[in-house]
């Protein structure tokens, strides 16, 4: 049998951190509908507060493809809960290249951890692309959605084409944030794991 193929338990795991990913970031979401600045946020609060979670995930990694799925089923999801499909090429590449990072030190590195989950963060930029490439007709769902107006108006000054990058990086250093701390949390499974 080969030791690197994914086996039946890599699956249930997959499954189940990523439910937990996204059962939590789904609650920092629906605070988004107290302010467009908790919206604006998420790029910093997702990769937070899901660092903990998230290390436990890693924790339990040892084969290639576990991050990469995940950021696939996210993408589906993103899909399914109305963000469209144009962020899930970002999403994927994320997980892909986290996968990368995370394999290249065997899965037992800190320091490939730490930077492979600041790239994964990464797929949450992706939820931000309807409001930068689809601008007006996203804005006017919103809308038609029940959102006040001032609250939209607002949303679409703090997310622009321009200030986009700039939520990229921030994203990223959240991503490394929320490893440190989700380490720090779960730090007894990083040594059970053998990550150093």
């Amino acid at each position: 049998m080969n030791q690197n193929k994914l086996q039946a338990r890599d699956f249930i795991t997959i499954g189940i951190f990523t439910a937990i990913l996204w059962v939590v970031q789904m609650v920092i979401m629906y605070l988004g509908f107290l302010s467009p600045f908790i919206v604006a946020g998420y790029a910093v609060l997702i990769p937070i507060v899901t660092g903990i979670p998230m290390m436990l995930y890693y924790a339990r990694i040892e084969k290639f493809g576990m991050i990469t799925i995940t950021s696939v089923i996210v993408a589906i999801l993103l899909f399914i809960f109305g963000m469209g499909l144009t962020g899930a090429p970002i999403c994927i590449a994320a997980g892909l290249i986290a996968d990368l990072i995370a394999k290249s030190g065997n899965y037992k590195s800190w320091k490939k951890t730490f930077v492979s989950y600041g790239v994964f963060s990464l797929w949450v930029v992706a939820s931000y692309l309807p409001l930068v490439l689809t601008a007006d007709s996203y804005k006017q769902s919103l809308l038609e959605g029940g959102y006040d107006a001032s609250f939209v108006d607002t949303l679409f000054t703090l997310v622009t084409p321009k200030t986009y990058p700039v939520i990229i990086v921030i994203c990223f250093i959240s991503g490394m944030v929320g490893a440190v701390i989700g380490k720090a949390v779960v730090r007894k499974n990083f040594e059970k794991a053998g990550i150093v």
